[in-house]
């Protein structure tokens, strides 16, 4: 009896070798894929801005103190320098080219005088510098709250499978190992590659990965699992105990937060109803009104002027923002 149960636990311990063998090399590849297609999109830009301004946007850096925090955090395989290399390249070009076409655009089209056209212009390419500046500090930023929110959202599914590893006897390693090649991955699977790829690659032992890991996740309660993790296994302590404690502290505050995510619905639809349905509305009736009683104009701007930039973009750039709004405050589970 006992020379059969060793076989079949012999026989177990093989195909879970086989199965984690497997995945390594699926993970591999596919970590592979994703380096090469991140590399592929941004390689030129971020390279053709860092020989133009490498040099020159060292005196910039200190403006852009937590952008390089921001971009580990947000998972973006970019160089700081590069990156605010990029992000000048980018909003000068934009400006310039705002200041180049706004002239001709309103003389041509709107029949604005030549002086209101340039002064017009140069407003107008301002705001382009200022916006491509703030999108490309707070893209990172975005990136790393999406992050954030993923990873917090879905940690009761994260800890509960890593609890049923840890109840099946599965070491910490291996825990991580099969946490980043789940057919369906979570997001903590982008945190588990990092840190099998740590400890694969670099050499590092589970804690030191673990420990890296923890410094770099954007999640404070993804932080204060891996780190009781790490005391775990300073300790010596039952990691199944401790998972399975997590997984219902989880569990609590997903409930608590969709409670609040319901809540907070309701006070977006009324915004949504009064800022982009009944506050256009009333802008054109009340633009239209006035022209027809002969007023309506707001300095050089013309009625029909107006209502263009409400139209075309006003309210597109109203709608965007609620869209970001709406997007950073729901759950993604």
């Amino acid at each position: 009896m006992k020379n059969q149960l060793r076989e079949k636990l012999n026989a177990a311990m093989q195909r879970l070798q086989k199965r984690f063998s497997s995945k390594d090399a699926e993970q591999n590849a596919s970590v592979e894929t994703l380096v090469v297609e991140s590399k592929a999109v941004l390689e030129k830009p971020l390279a053709m801005a860092y020989q133009l301004l490498g040099d020159r946007s060292a005196r910039f850096l200190p403006l852009f103190t937590d952008l390089d925090a921001n971009l580990q955090k947000a998972g973006l395989k970019f160089n700081f320098k590069a990156y605010v290399s990029l992000t000048l390249l980018a909003s000068f070009s934009a400006a310039l080219a705002v200041a180049a076409a706004s002239p001709l655009l309103l003389c041509l089209i709107f029949k604005m005088s030549v002086g209101s056209a340039l002064l017009f212009s140069l407003g107008a390419a301002l705001f382009t510098w200022v916006f491509t500046v703030v999108g490309f500090y707070l893209y990172p930023v975005y990136q790393a709250d999406k992050h954030r929110r993923e990873l917090d959202d879905e940690l009761s599914f994260t800890t509960g499978y890593m609890a049923i590893l840890a109840s099946a006897g599965v070491h910490p390693e291996k825990i991580f190992q099969s946490l980043s090649t789940l057919d369906v991955p979570l997001a903590a699977s982008k945190e588990a590659r990092e840190v099998v790829k740590n400890i694969n690659l670099f050499g590092l032992d589970i804690i030191s990965a673990l420990e890296k890991a923890s410094r770099r996740t954007p999640s404070e309660r993804l932080r204060d699992t891996i780190e009781g993790i790490i005391s775990v296994i300073h300790t010596g302590g039952n990691l199944e105990v401790f998972l399975r404690n997590r997984f219902k502290t989880a569990m609590k505050m997903k409930r608590l937060s969709l409670k609040k995510y319901s809540d907070s619905l309701a006070v977006l639809s009324e915004v949504y109803v009064a800022l982009l349905l009944t506050g256009p509305l009333l802008l054109v009736i009340m633009v239209s009104v006035m022209a027809v009683l002969g007023g309506g104009s707001l300095g050089v701007l013309s009625p029909d002027l107006l209502l263009s930039l409400l139209t075309y973009i006003g309210i597109p750039v109203c709608a965007a923002g609620f869209l970001i709004i709406l997007d950073s405050a729901s759950p993604k589970w």
